[in-house]
């Protein structure tokens, strides 16, 4: 071999190297454009701290990642966002624990009533180890989790009396989520369990096909379901939360201080959120007092002490019991 043609062979190895070396930089330095599915509506509390959410993480990193928000349900259901976070059509999405529960069985002890004393427990337990267990639950599903929202305790409302006790529940069709957990737990009640679609619901109460349903108490005023149920009873038996979940494809776009700014912004999306939904209920109670909703507020504990048999057989289950036992520990 020449001379021209060693200097030729070095040439050709330095540029391919540098070739190698300015992908590998421009890989790294490449935007990262991520969509972010949300099937509530634009005045949501939700949507709008996801907004602020894709703000943060748009100024916190100059830009190089950026958040695009879809709301009103545009880019499917919750079910529907959850396949596309794992093909890729969606990075991230907000979802209610039990659309989770398909992907991970452990979502479903959130369905449980009465294992959050109130919103402070609520929100002291979520944000320790309970929240860091189920974040990990779906990675092996393609997607993790990122913080978690409180969508309000719900509580039982009909059209014909209060609920003082469970034993006023006997003989009431009452529309509750299609989950066996919450049906489980109407039956030890001494109530009818009808799951229905939440969009059937007004018009269920208005024909007679239900004698009422459990929901937070936005569902009688932006629902209008208060038109036509004018007894709410604050028993607040179940506290499901919302997840925000990311795919990890998403996270493997990101640097590590990407995914830090990505991490701090949902949890400061979680606190701004419960300031706006904690005065949305006030205002949702207010608003259906003037609709002449009647409101009372009964003792929980005969409704724990009805309930609690389903809590010993969750107690028993291998996948669900530890958790259980870390969120009703003291």
């Amino acid at each position: 071999m020449d001379l021209r043609e060693k200097a030729m062979k070095v040439l050709a190895t330095v540029f391919t190297a540098l070739s190698v070396l300015t992908l590998g930089v421009t890989s790294a330095n490449a935007d990262v454009r991520m969509r972010l599915a949300n099937a509530l509506s634009k005045d949501h509390p939700s949507s709008i701290v996801l907004q602020q959410f894709a703000d943060e993480v748009r100024e916190k990193t100059d830009s190089e990642v950026s958040i695009r928000l879809f709301v009103n349900g545009v880019l499917g259901s919750e079910r529907e966002a959850l396949e596309q976070l794992q093909n890729g059509a969606v990075d991230i999405t907000r979802v209610s624990a039990a659309s989770l529960e398909n992907f991970a069985p452990v979502f479903r002890v959130f369905s449980l009533p009465y294992i959050f004393e109130d919103e402070e427990d609520f929100y002291e337990k979520m944000r320790g180890p309970v929240a860091s267990t189920v974040y990990e639950a779906t990675i092996d599903d393609g997607f993790q989790g990122l913080t978690f929202f409180d969508s309000g305790a719900r509580s039982f409302y009909n059209i014909s009396k209060p609920i003082e006790t469970p034993e006023d529940l006997q003989g009431l069709k009452l529309r509750v989520i299609n989950s066996n957990t919450s049906i489980r737990m109407l039956e030890l009640m001494g109530g009818t369990p009808t799951p229905l679609p939440y969009g059937e619901v007004y018009t269920a109460l208005q024909s007679g096909v239900i004698d009422g349903a459990e929901n937070n108490p936005t569902a009688l005023t932006i629902g209008r379901h208060g038109e036509v149920a004018k007894y709410y009873s604050l028993d607040q038996h179940q506290r499901i939360p919302d997840f925000l979940v990311i795919s990890n494809r998403a996270m493997e776009k990101m640097t590590d201080e990407q995914q830090e700014i990505v991490r701090e912004a949902a949890a400061h999306a979680t606190e701004a959120y419960r300031e706006l939904w904690d005065e949305a209920v006030r205002k949702a109670l207010a608003d259906a007092h003037e609709m002449g909703v009647k409101i009372n507020r009964p003792d929980k504990e005969p409704f724990r002490r009805a309930v609690q048999p389903l809590i010993d057989e969750y107690h028993q289950d291998s996948t669900i019991g530890p958790l259980l036992e870390q969120i009703i520990a003291d």
